[in-house]
Order: C-alpha cells, then sequence, then structure tokens
C-alpha cells in the first residue's frame, strides 16, 4: 500500500503550521515531577484532547487517581484514550506517547526561556523543554491526523491512541490502567489491538534512523546511614566518632569498579555472554566511539572498542552512583560531620534480570560490606523505583512494516538498537496485550532530552512525520 504522494506533499506544506502547534505544546509547562506545576499538566491534557477531538478522534480523559508528592495529596494527570477507525479489515495500532516533561529553569544553563519554543533558521534546531521528549512525537501523529482529515484520505488502519501524563515521575497508575482495561472485553479502548508503536526515544547519532527492540529496566537503591544526633563540628569531633560520611563513601566504592564492573556478586552473572549473530548486530551499527565522546564532550569512554562500548549501553547491566543527600556541597570550606547521609545509585538491568532477583543480592551484600566496617553508625537500604526491562522480536511484521517506511522516507535502512533507558510502559503492553512493541524514534541522538537546551531539529519533525504516516500505510498493506 503506497504512501500517497499528496499525504507527503501536505506534510511539507504545512511545516510551519506544523511548528506553530509545538510551540503551542511547548509553552505549556507540564511538569510532573513537580507539585507546583501539577495545573499545568492538567491544562495540557486538556490542550491535546482538545486537539485529538478536533481531528475526529473520540476520547475519554480516565481519571487514575490520587498520590502523595512534597508531602501534599495530588490528583494524577488524567490518561488519554482515544479511538479513530472500527474497520475489522484493518490491523489497529495503538500509538503511546506522553505529555508531561521534565523540569527546566533558564538559570539551569539554558540559551532561551525552557517552555517557548526558539527556532534557529540555520541549523534548523527547534529548542524547547518537551520539544523532542515527547511532545513533538505526538504532535507528529496529530500531523498526519490532520492531513488525512483534511485532504479527505481514508486512514490505512484503525488507531487506539493512550497519552499520559506521568511517564517522567514513573508512569503512576498507568499499568493499573491498563490492567483495567482489558478486562472488559470488548468494550475495551484496546481491543483488538494488533500492534503496538511508541516514539519516544531517539537514534544512536545524527545520522541514522534506528528502530528500537530493547530497553533496559531500573532498580533505583537509596542508602542512609546515620549516627549523631546532630551535625558535628570536626575540630571537637574528628577521630573521636563514627562518621556516616566516612561509612558512606567506604560502601559506595564497593559498588561498581572504575571499568564500570558491577561488584555487586551475582549481578552481572544473571547475564549469559553474547553469541556470535548477536555481536554482529553491534558490529554492523552506525556508531563509533567518536560518536560516543563527540555526545560527551570528553574522550572517557570504557574503551576503544566500539562493540564493547554499544553493549555495555544495550546489553549489560550498568551501575551507575548519582549523589549523597547530607553531605556539604555548597561553596566555600565547611567543616561539618554529617550527622546524616543519603547515597543514591540504580543500576539498569536488562533481561534475563529481574529487579527482584537483583535487589536481593544487593541488599545482602550492602549490608554484609557495611558489618565489616564495625561501624556504630545504623543502616538503611531503600528500594525507590523498578521498572523491569524488556526485548521484542525485531523479525515481527511490524517491524518490517517500519523498516520499509524508514527505507521510503529516508532512502536507507534503519540501524536496529537496544537502547539504555527504560520507558516501563512498552513491558506493560507488551505482555498485557500479548502484541508486538515496536519504538520508532522520530528525534536524533544530539537533541538532549532531559538537559539544558533540549532540541527537536526541524528535519527530524516533518520527515519523522512523514514516517509515521508511511509506517501506518505500510502496516496497512500487511495481509498476516
Amino acid at each position: 500500500m503506497a504512501t500517497p504522494n499528496q499525504f507527503l506533499k501536505f506534510v511539507d506544506d504545512n511545516a510551519e503550521t506544523f511548528i506553530k502547534r509545538l510551540g503551542e505544546a511547548v509553552a505549556i509547562p507540564s511538569v510532573s515531577g513537580d507539585s507546583s506545576y501539577r495545573p499545568d499538566v492538567f491544562r495540557m491534557s486538556t490542550w491535546l484532547d482538545g486537539q485529538l477531538k478536533s481531528l475526529g478522534v473520540t476520547t475519554k480523559l480516565v481519571d487514575l487517581g490520587k498520590h502523595v508528592m512534597d508531602g501534599q495529596e495530588l490528583p494524577l494527570p488524567p490518561a488519554i484514550l482515544g479511538r479513530i477507525g472500527d474497520d475489522p479489515t484493518k490491523k489497529t495500532v495503538l500509538i503511546y506517547g506522553h505529555y508531561d516533561v521534565q523540569p527546566a529553569q533558564k538559570s539551569d544553563g539554558w540559551d532561551t526561556e525552557p517552555f517557548t519554543l526558539a527556532v534557529d533558521e540555520k541549523t534548523g534546531q527547534m529548542i524547547g523543554r518537551g520539544s523532542t521528549d515527547d511532545k513533538g512525537p505526538i504532535l507528529g501523529w496529530l500531523n498526519v491526523l490532520e492531513a488525512h482529515k483534511t485532504l479527505g484520505l481514508e486512514l490505512p488502519v484503525n488507531l487506539r491512541f493512550c497519552f499520559e501524563g506521568m511517564e517522567e515521575s514513573g508512569s503512576e497508575g498507568l499499568d493499573d490502567l491498563i490492567k483495567t482495561e482489558i478486562t472488559k472485553g470488548k468494550e475495551s479502548w484496546f481491543d483488538g489491538v494488533d500492534c503496538v508503536c511508541i516514539s519516544d526515544n531517539y537514534w544512536l547519532n545524527t545520522r541514522t534512523p534506528c528502530l528500537t527492540y530493547g530497553l533496559r529496566g531500573l532498580v533505583y537503591f537509596k542508602i542512609t546511614i546515620s549516627g549523631p544526633a546532630r551535625d558535628l563540628h570536626s575540630g571537637g569531633f574528628g577521630r573521636m566518632v563514627h562518621e556516616p560520611m566516612t561509612d558512606m563513601v567506604n560502601i559506595l566504592s564497593k559498588l561498581v569498579a572504575p571499568d564500570g564492573t558491577i561488584l555487586v556478586p551475582g549481578v552481572d552473572d544473571l547475564v549469559p555472554a553474547a553469541q556470535d549473530e548477536e555481536i554482529a548486530i553491534y558490529e554492523k551499527l552506525d556508531y563509533s566511539v567518536q560518536d560516543v565522546e563527540d555526545a560527551i564532550g570528553a574522550p572517557v569512554t570504557l574503551s576503544q572498542d566500539k562493540v564493547s562500548v554499544l553493549m555495555g549501553r544495550m546489553r549489560l547491566p550498568a551501575l551507575s552512583i548519582h549523589g549523597i543527600e547530607g553531605a556539604f556541597s555548597g561553596p566555600g570550606a565547611k567543616t561539618v560531620i554529617p550527622a546524616s547521609v543519603s547515597g543514591k545509585f540504580s543500576i539498569r538491568i536488562v533481561p534475563p534480570q529481574t529487579p527482584e532477583a537483583v535487589d536481593a543480592l544487593v541488599q545482602t551484600y550492602i549490608e554484609q560490606e557495611f558489618a565489616k566496617l564495625h561501624s556504630k553508625n545504623t543502616l538503611k537500604i531503600e528500594n525507590l523505583h523498578n521498572g523491569r526491562p524488556w526485548a521484542a522480536d525485531p523479525k515481527h511484521w511490524n517491524y518490517e512494516a517500519a523498516i520499509r517506511a524508514t527505507e521510503a522516507v529516508y532512502k536507507r535502512s534503519p540501524d536496529l538498537t537496544r537502547e539504555g533507558g527504560s520507558i516501563p510502559v512498552t513491558l506493560s503492553f507488551a505482555e498485557r496485550l500479548g502484541v508486538n512493541v515496536l519504538l520508532l524514534p522520530m528525534g536524533r541522538g544530539d537533541d538532549g532530552a532531559h538537559s539544558t537546551n533540549e532540541k527537536l531539529d526541524r528535519s527530524n519533525f516533518i520527515e519523522g512525520t512523514k514516517l509515521l504516516g508511511t509506517y501506518l500505510y505500510e502496516v496497512g498493506a500487511i495481509k498476516a
């Protein structure tokens, strides 16, 4: 089923209109992780719901309940469910995205106001929080709908939508929604779904489109070591007491080696060695050690071997130490002995690892290492967040359709990648619905999602819209 030329032309002709709409979306600071922005997250849900309805989509705003944040009970932003098309002869594609964003302040180091879309006419970069994560991709789907509605074209597939407003804060309430929906049978908004498409990740580099068939999971820990009843002066109490900070540094130093090896016994052992066929996938990827060094701004990769570096990101678990609460970190020299400190670290996990198995190994190991210190301080270990890893079959017709669509739009075959980050809903859809899930990115590897000066290139937004639409036509052509 060929993509109509009039659709492709419509996208080109209406590029400025599409960019203006993206600017409207970026202007709503829908930060889910800060309670003071919760009204804006709701405002974003209303705006998006209105856009979908105007394009012919039947929608429902689903109340996901309440949660506690910053010491107060808050309503969770609604999930937006939508449907358009009920032709039993067509395949049905479920589209997922999220309308919330990460926090951003100009004082963080942004060159422009983060919630005002700044378009650089020379480079084509469109800078603004949420431009690539994930408002740009969501609006790509709206662009596809607008083109078909305006041109009077029939969509090649039935579409279902699930957009949430808490992805950046753990997707609270979404898994329960999915579980509830699948119990409704024919009344479910997900009934008859043949596959899922998610555009919430990025190319490996700035050159080559990719499809992603795997994600790492996450286990996030907080360890707290407490001693004195209050902070102490090192001049009065140094070398007189067991210091929590000294204990913390000792414990954190026992977690990961300089070469990335996880020192917690058994964690790395849970992952089988890669076979030749899998290694060949990494060898073929259009990605180099230089790409990594360019992205991070320094020559500090763990290896000069491309396959080793790529597997470190995509296929192997990784332990990262993120910070220490309660420790002195301001300017100047403060001679304080903190009374209590909390260290935070996480482990990105891969199949067949599970959060439960890794959690048990970590807690046992830390307790053993703390006991070796013979400290009179107290230790508390908390598991703050879990997310399971996911992997799909890249030979499935859903991926074959995306490969053909990429070749049609970008005139080259996409790389097949596994990603180092986590998107919890991916596994939920795969397991609950029992269908193939595709990650079809719009943005580039240098977009800076979650960082300052987050951007989406104009070409990726416009060509990415064509890609999403062409993908639907390729799925519609499949008879299996």
